[in-house]
Order: structure tokens, then sequence, then C-alpha cells
């Protein structure tokens, strides 16, 4: 039998096995399958063979076996909104969609710790601990599951004060490409005891196997929060208050840059009537002292670097409504450029270059004549570019690739790295070598020690050599 036969019957089979096991929970359908292979920018829609609808750690396992047996591979899949392709299937295959399994398991108040299946997603997950007095601080923006914002080392507007996913998962339970079920580690505030295989997992894009349980580090809501706007006469001022508020040590909960595109962008699509400058979103938690003084102390700091302040918001709905405009910022930026193609990308440099990488990808945008929104999580020396191109526009997409490549680059040269918290998957596969040079091959022996078949989320993270 030829291979490519071969490999055919051993689809065939073991599709066969999985729709036995899972009825009609396993679907082959052209439209699911394209669905769990698009997200929100250009990348290619590679779709899987079938989409597998998992409800339980036991129906992985076994979905697992059967793809291990019959070595098809398998995507894991949350809600799709991971940005670099991370869920395509390069290779076809089976994907693995957890959002049925959207329980949250335990919530323990007296260890500030909860325990939750891979597709809860952050808005349920916080809706439930709200009578509590606790709550789950990483927002990455969109209403991503908890799985995938494990698997892609989530972050977002809240890291500069409570960290990123690796500083808020504590253990978690994982089915291993062999079916084989294993935790990672235990409840306990820190341990000791061998390698650290939660960060191993954390930020593996699936390429190492399927969460299906996760104990999280919770933290109590604060007494006080202010929110607040600051536009500034430059990107350049806003970045060095940036800086300024990150050294002195002003415990800022979220710190966000818009530059003036964004901000015209935002003011049409969210109804604001912001001055179109650049603009710092800033927020502080803590008792109301506190807040007070933290809020004297960064407007005193704002206003040396020319900032203007409006008023701080207090009310919940008021602190929404400035927080759900910068999270809107993407589809905003969409929404201004219709009928074309999103191509967004990050990258994180150490804070006391921000303001020079901005300022420079700012000059590279208008030398190639290229205009996009520039967003950013800076309090972490964290921005992304947001560019569009029409679909049948090739020069357009290569003069925007060939900008990428020098962001990366210039990320690179700054000591950073090209990407803060997209991730890898598809996209930026090309640039893991750049970074990391021979601990590259490192990462390549762990995937070959766990996965030896190369069947989870193939074509992903790892480059070939």
């Amino acid at each position: 039998m030829a291979k490519n036969e071969h490999m055919t019957a051993a689809r065939s089979a073991a599709l066969e096995e999985l729709s036995s096991l899972l009825g009609e929970r396993l679907s082959t359908a052209v439209a699911m399958r394209s669905q769990h292979a698009q997200d929100p920018t250009w990348n290619p829609v590679l779709p899987p063979d079938a989409v597998a609808f998992a409800e339980s750690e036991a129906e992985v396992a076994a979905i697992m076996g059967i793809c291990a047996r019959h070595g098809l591979p398998v995507i894991p899949f949350g809600t799709g909104t991971s940005l670099e392709g991370h869920i395509s299937a390069p290779q076809g295959g089976v994907c693995i969609d957890t959002s049925r399994m959207n329980a949250i398991v335990a919530v323990n108040p007296e260890d500030m710790d909860c325990r939750v299946q891979p597709g809860v997603t952050r808005r349920q997950l916080n809706s439930h601990l709200r009578d509590t007095g606790l709550f789950f601080p990483i927002d990455p923006g969109a209403d991503a599951s908890i799985g995938g914002m494990a698997a892609t080392r989530a972050s977002g507007t809240n890291a500069v004060r409570y960290g990123t996913m690796a500083d808020n998962v504590r253990a978690m339970r994982v089915v291993l490409p062999s079916g084989e079920i294993i935790r990672t580690a235990r409840r306990a505030r820190k341990s000791a005891a061998g390698y650290d295989l939660t960060r191993l997992f954390i930020g593996s894009e699936g390429t190492l196997g399927v969460t299906t349980e996760l104990t999280l580090k919770l933290h109590g809501i604060p007494e006080t929060i202010m929110a607040g706007i600051c536009a500034f006469a430059s990107v350049e001022a806003a970045c060095n208050t940036v800086i300024e508020t990150i050294q002195l040590g002003l415990p800022v909960a979220r710190i966000e840059l818009l530059d003036d595109a964004t901000i015209a962008t935002v003011n049409a699509y969210s109804h604001l009537g912001l001055e179109e400058r650049p603009t710092l979103f800033v927020e502080f938690h803590g008792s109301p002292a506190h807040v007070r003084e933290q809020v004297e102390n960064f407007t005193a700091l704002a206003q040396a670097h020319g900032g203007t302040l409006g008023e701080w918001a207090t009310r919940e709905e008021e602190r929404n409504r400035i927080w759900r405009a910068r999270h809107d910022a993407f589809w905003a930026a969409k929404a201004a450029f219709p009928g074309m193609e999103a191509m967004t990308t990050d990258v994180c440099v150490p804070i006391s270059r921000l303001a020079e990488c901005v300022t420079l990808t700012r000059k590279d945008l208008a030398g190639h004549g290229l205009s996009g929104p520039i967003v950013g999580h800076v309090g972490d020396g964290n921005f992304h570019v947001i560019l569009f191109a029409r679909p049948d526009d090739e020069a357009q997409k290569a003069k925007i690739a060939a900008f990428s490549e020098r962001l990366v680059a210039r990320a690179l040269s700054m000591d950073g790295t090209c990407t803060g918290e997209h991730g890898i998957g598809m996209g930026k596969m090309k640039y893991m070598r750049k970074e990391h040079g021979p601990a590259v091959d490192v990462m390549r022996a762990i995937k070959a020690a766990i996965d030896p078949q190369g069947i989870m989320n193939p074509g992903k993270l790892i480059p070939s050599r």
C-alpha cells in the first residue's frame, strides 16, 4: 500500500472509532471544520478532518488514545481567539473542542484558589466568583477560555500588577499524546519537588498535551478602583510617563497606550469624544487613601510630560465603559477598514527601551507608506500594531510582512521578544531560532520526548530543522 493510501486508511479508521465514541459530537461538516481553523486575522484557514466535542477528561483521554494509535494529528481548541494560526490544521487531523468542559469544579476562598475545566471563560469565572470577594485578574480582552489562555500564556491589561497566566496557574491536569493523564502539581502555594511541569505546559500552545483542569490563583476584589484617561502631545511623552511610573514603583493596576490613530477609530466605534492624541488608559486598585495617593503621584508625573487628564472614574459602569473601549480597539480598527484583512502583531521590550521602540516603529510605518493603530500593555513594555490589506492586494501584504520582520528585528536588538502575548503558532515560528538560538533544540527534544509521534498541534511553535 502506498504511503498516502496508508495515511488515508488510518484516518478513516480513526474517524470511524471516534464516531462510535462520540456519535453526533464528532462533526465532519465543512462549515464546522472551517470555523475551528479560522482566527480573527489573515492566517490561512487549514481545517481539520473532524471536530470532536469532548465533555469529560475521560473522553479527551479516549480521543487521544485513538489518535495516537492511528498517528492522527490533534489540535486543541478553546474559543478560537488566538491570533497566530494556533488552531489551523496544516496536516489535517482532529480538533478537540473543549468548550463543553466548562464546569467550575471548586472554589476555595480560604486558600484564594479555584479549580476549573478548560472551557470555562474568564467572564464566566469572574461572574461566579463575584459573591466571594475574589476575582481572577488575567484579562486579554477577548472572553477567552481559561484552557486557551494557559496554552498561549495570556496576559492582558492587568498583567502589570497581577502578572500573566504563568503567575496565576498553580497546577494543571493534562492528557498527554499517549492518552495518559498527569497532574503537574498540587494546590500548595509553592513547591521545590522536581521539575516545574506546570510552567512547561503553560505557553506550550497545545503542542504537548490537552489541558483538562486548572488550579488558579485568585485575588481579592480591591476596595477602591479608580480609572482615568490622559492625553499627550506625542507617543514619546506618553511612553516616558509609563517608564517613570514603573521605575518609581507606583503600583498601577493597568496602564495602556492608544496612539492617535487608535483613538480616532475608538471614537467612531465606541461613540466617545476623546481628543485624537496619544492617550494612556490607567487604573489603580487599593484602599481609598492609597488609591488617592497613587492618583496624585501619577497626575504629577503625567503633567510633567505635558499630559492632560480627564475626570477619574470610580463607578463600575464608568470604568467598564473606558475599558470596553480599550478592549474593542481591534474591532474598532477593523470597522475603520471595511473589506480588508487584519494583520496584527506584537513585540515586547525592556521597559527602558519602550519609548524608543514605539517611536522608531511609527517612523518605520510612515517611511514605508503604511498606517495602522498602535496599542499596548505598555506597563510591561508590550505593544501591538494592527495593519490592513485587501484580500487580493499581494503587494500590500508583502509590505506588511516586511514591516513585521523589521519590527521583530528591532525588538530583538533591544533584548526584547518577538511576541509578548500573541504566542508563536504558525505566524511567528520563523523567529524562534533568531530569539532563542540553540535553546530551540532543547525545546525540540522536550517535544520529542513527550510527543514522539509528533501528533500534538503539528506545524506550530517549534520550527523544523
